[in-house]
C-alpha cells in the first residue's frame, strides 16, 4: 500500500525552489505538479491557496500560462 503524502505550502515552496536553483527542470515541475492535481491530498488548511499555485504551475510549460 501506498502513502501519499500531504502537500503543504512548504511542500510547494520547496518545489519552486528547487526549480529557481536550477536542481529541478521546467519539466520536472510540470510534471510534479501536475500529478499532484490528479492525486495528491493538500492540506485542508490551505487548500485554496495550495490548489491554486499548483494548477498554475502545472500549465507553466505552455507559452500563454507561463512562469514570469
Amino acid at each position: 500500500m501506498t502513502t501519499i503524502k500531504l502537500i503543504s505550502r512548504e511542500t510547494v515552496a520547496e518545489k519552486l525552489a528547487s526549480y529557481l536553483h536550477h536542481e529541478l527542470s521546467l519539466d520536472g515541475l510540470v510534471a510534479g505538479a501536475e500529478s499532484a492535481l490528479m492525486g495528491g491530498k493538500f492540506d485542508p488548511a490551505h487548500l485554496t491557496t495550495i490548489r491554486n499555485a499548483i494548477a498554475r504551475i502545472g500549465v507553466a510549460d505552455v507559452r500563454a500560462f507561463g512562469l514570469t
